[in-house]
């Protein structure tokens, strides 16, 4: 599996889990403090690994930049409390908390700790703190928010992930940035409706957890190795569908939810918003296709090839699943026509 399954692992997974749930359903913002705490100290324990430096240096980020952020939570609610009559506050404490849960959740321009951490995790890792560990500060975001502030942050993310992937050789750090761009999205969606927001994190999860569970089988952590490895045609297609999917390519499923915010930012005019956002998945759909390109490039280079044995069952299983990606433009038919 993607790391060793033993009863330490898996009771700090469960915690892990167990603390999101804690955190969404307290009645208190202590009690979803409380909640992003256990949260913070289940998770380390699955980044650590003695036999790993890289790891244990991952580990050590993670914790200095959560506790920033948790104590900056704790002191906004404090603060929240003190000023609970004074409206003249409520404006800069609804900022305050705004900016501990954006830092929580890995969102530029707080995004400084992320991709450095990424670098030094498993694809399982990876995948828990690109999915799971964005649950609670989203649903916290939308407590209590601050509208102006917001969409100054969706610009950054969706600029910011899209500019900081050029000159990237590292898939982790590519997929890092990805996050941070469709966090924008997920933000925008999250403004929009609570529903569209969880349609549209699901299918970012579908698609994130393909991708890291294809680097895993492949052991792929540069884009280099792509030239070196010997791919079957399978596998290259599933690169091909999962990645344009992902990058939301029109006749793609990852599209859909995509489709659903720009109508709605055209039909309240959010006319600048929407040519940034789309613009940016532009630059960001650069990425993949490089990455695409590279899978494709290998007969064509003379370089060591790399033998890799991948289970017929397994590889037709990744294509069946890859190819529900196509069905997006049926399903977008249906729904507006």
């Amino acid at each position: 599996m993607f790391f060793s399954i033993n009863s330490n692992k898996m009771f700090f997974l469960f915690m892990l889990f167990f603390s999101t749930l804690i955190t969404i359903s307290s009645n208190s913002w202590f009690g979803c403090w409380i909640g992003l705490e256990i949260n913070l100290l289940s998770f380390i324990p699955l980044i650590s690994n003695q036999n790993n430096m890289m790891s244990s240096e991952a580990s050590l980020k993670y914790f200095l930049a959560q506790s920033i952020a948790s104590v900056n939570f704790l002191f906004s609610i404090i603060l929240k409390m003190i000023f609970l009559k004074n409206f003249d506050f409520n404006n800069i404490i609804s900022i305050m908390i705004n900016t501990s849960l954006l830092m929580k959740m890995g969102s530029a321009p707080f995004h400084f700790w992320f991709p450095n951490i990424v670098e030094g995790m498993s694809w399982m890792n990876n995948f828990i703190l690109m999915t799971w560990q964005k649950i609670t500060p989203m649903i916290l975001l939308s407590y209590y928010f601050n509208l102006n502030f917001i969409f100054i942050i969706i610009i950054i993310n969706a600029i910011i992930g899209a500019i900081g992937g050029f000159n990237q050789t590292s898939l982790r750090k590519l997929m890092a940035f990805s996050s941070i761009n469709n966090l924008s999205w997920m933000i925008m969606a999250l403004m929009i409706s609570e529903n569209l927001w969880m349609f549209y994190f699901f299918m970012y999860s579908y698609l994130i957890s393909m991708m890291c569970f294809l680097f895993f089988m492949m052991n792929m952590y540069y884009i280099n190795q792509l030239y070196n490895s010997n791919m079957n045609y399978s596998i290259k297609l599933f690169f091909f569908i999962n990645f344009l999917s992902l990058g939301g390519l029109p006749p793609f499923i990852g599209f859909f939810p995509k489709w659903i915010i720009i109508n709605f930012m055209l039909l309240n005019k959010f006319f600048i918003m929407c040519f940034i956002m789309i613009m940016m998945s532009l630059i960001l759909l650069f990425f993949y296709i490089r990455i695409i390109y590279s899978s494709f490039m290998f007969n064509y280079m003379k370089l060591k090839w790399m033998k890799i044995f991948i289970k017929n069952k397994i590889i037709y299983l990744i294509n069946f699943i890859s190819f529900t990606s196509m069905s997006g433009m049926i399903l977008s038919t249906f729904f507006f026509y």
